[in-house]
């Protein structure tokens, strides 16, 4: 029998039976798509107390009385997505900064500087995003470049992958970094063929510039985040991993949910310099809108400024092969103490000598603490990125139960420069997905936003395309480790509701569940690949409560 309803004020009875079912928002006239395999689409989608309390089809619902109904008039309703590695602070940063990304030439980023200077005439100038790699000058800018546009200015902008910066004359006068200069330990100062700085400082030597940024005022954190959060939101975010978080923004995303006024869920991965933290324990606030309970590690750079460690050096750069920024010693000990304390690690590695030196240490370290010392028999340990992996530890993965969080993204961003850093052998293990779930391997999906746009339908397009967005692949792009769509929902949805330790709560539509969703305006298990790019986010629901809708 197909269901019927009518209004009567606020209320909406379902016809059929005398005695109608209270619930507090009914889903109808759409596809729900609950990723559990005994029921994987339904019709009906009943929630109270932000939980699901019936999902199913037409003709097996009991009548409803609902206080709201919500015709999805054909849209595609979905688990909650999940962003499971981004930055919301620099979301927020960027949102609210000059903003330099997709400057499509050094020429371009320049006038976007100049402008902002003829709006801030004295202060400092700020700015992110910039990314040299599609350039049609093939390099770095330089500070050379900036006094052009911007003469004796102080100028601070970051490259997109947040892993080098761009510091002017002014700025490096400022501190002090001259030609005897010494690079910090884990950075790089890069110099001009005379020796002088060009004023690119990678990882961390850009900490030398620091002493020029003003941290913002407590206020002024609260209105950053805030702007992050609803812009994934937005985007059709439920719930964001958030990654190298201070001990300020832990407790200002806390006392923000509290008060009802965080659009999403938020799953922090401190600072290593917030440990102090979680010395009292894992952190559960605002009936677990907020979780902080892993700590974010680095142990190397970035790809794209030649940082990351890799086991032999850049095809484009031969005398160089990144480098490490963690120390083994201090990482075994911390290792360790997470183990007896609970915490989750979140390990950044991107260079396969990276990904295969963390892989020894947390071999050790799971060793050296057996499951019974354990305060969590399985820590669902996490390792950031893993864009680079030697194919002899693929496996590893899946045997010391590590679970890889990656960004699709990423894959269809580096394909420009990727081969020529690395060669045509290295490629094999390079973001390399399918080869991952083969093994037995779950995926976290994420964007690493701000480095990225942080655009669901771009991550999932990327990953079951692995095509530009204007659908470039180029040679040897190993096209066979696109995953299938069905993957692809689950690295949105289940898989990072198991990597934070939240499957009985998140992940998928069940009853007693939460009441996340992420509503399409279509199929996007269907749609032509090209197709995912143009969908259209007509609802996040977080707790059944509307985060965002689309207007009409």
């Amino acid at each position: 029998m197909k269901i019927r309803y009518i209004v009567l004020a606020a209320v909406v009875l379902f016809s059929g039976c005398t005695k109608s079912q209270n619930v507090d928002r009914l889903f109808v006239g759409g596809t729900i798509h609950t990723i559990n395999s005994e029921q994987p689409l339904a019709q009906v989608l009943a929630i109270t107390d932000g939980r699901i309390v019936f999902v199913g089809n037409e003709d097996d619902s009991p009548d409803f009385a609902a206080a709201i109904v919500t015709d999805l008039a054909g849209a595609h309703l979905y688990p909650g997505f999940t962003d499971s590695h981004a930055h919301l602070f620099g979301i927020g940063q960027r949102e609210s900064t000059l903003n330099l990304e997709g400057s499509s030439s050094l020429q371009e980023m320049l006038e976007r500087v100049a402008a902002e200077a003829d709006k801030n005439k004295t202060g400092i100038i700020v700015g992110n995003g910039w990314i040299e790699t599609h350039w049609p000058e093939g390099r770095f800018p330089n500070s050379a470049d900036l006094e052009k546009v911007v003469p004796g200015r102080v100028v601070i902008l970051t490259r997109a992958d947040r892993h080098a910066l761009l510091a002017s004359n002014q700025a490096l006068s400022q501190v002090g970094i001259d030609r005897s200069t010494t690079a910090v330990q884990g950075g790089r100062i890069l110099l001009d063929e005379a020796g002088d700085p060009t004023g690119i400082l990678i990882d961390k030597s850009m900490e030398l510039v620091a002493p020029l940024l003003s941290d913002p005022t407590a206020e002024q954190r609260k209105e950053i985040l805030m702007a992050g959060a609803s812009a994934m939101a937005e985007y059709g975010w439920t719930g964001l991993h958030n990654m190298s978080v201070g001990e300020k923004d832990v407790l200002q995303l806390e006392a923000l949910a509290e008060q009802s006024k965080l659009p999403i869920r938020v799953y922090n991965g401190i600072d290593v310099e917030a440990l102090e933290l979680l010395s009292a324990g894992t952190r559960f606030g605002a009936d677990n809108r907020v979780i902080t309970r892993a700590i974010k590690i680095y142990t190397d750079g970035a790809l794209g400024s030649r940082g990351a460690a890799l086991l032999a050096p850049y095809s484009d750069d031969s005398k160089n092969s990144g480098f490490m920024l963690a120390d083994k010693d201090i990482t075994a000990a911390l290792l360790q103490q997470a183990l007896l304390r609970g915490w989750q690690i979140n390990a950044h590695a991107i260079g396969d000598r990276a990904n295969r030196e963390i892989l020894n240490w947390m071999e050790q370290a799971l060793a050296v603490i057996p499951e019974k010392s354990r305060k969590i028999a399985d820590p669902r340990w996490r390792i950031e990125h893993a864009q680079i992996i030697d194919l002899k530890d693929i496996t590893r993965f899946v045997e010391l139960g590590i679970i890889p969080s990656m960004q699709p993204s990423h894959a269809i961003g580096d394909l420009f420069f990727a081969p020529d850093r690395l060669g045509s052998n290295r490629l094999a293990g390079a973001y390399a997905w399918q080869t991952l779930l083969d093994t037995g391997s779950i995926i976290v999906a994420g964007s690493d936003a701000p480095v990225e746009r942080g655009d669901p339908r771009i991550e999932f397009y990327a990953a079951v395309s692995r095509t530009s967005v204007d659908g470039f692949q180029g040679n040897n792009w190993r096209k066979e480790q696109a995953v299938s769509r069905e993957n692809a929902l689950k690295m949105f949805t289940i898989w990072p509701a198991i990597a934070s330790f939240q499957e009985q709560e998140l992940g998928s539509i069940e009853v007693g569940k939460r009441a996340d969703f992420t509503v399409f305006d279509r199929d996007l298990l269907t749609v032509p690949a090209p197709q995912i790019l143009d969908a259209v986010v007509l609802w996040t629901i977080v707790d059944g409560k509307d985060s965002y809708k689309a207007k009409p």
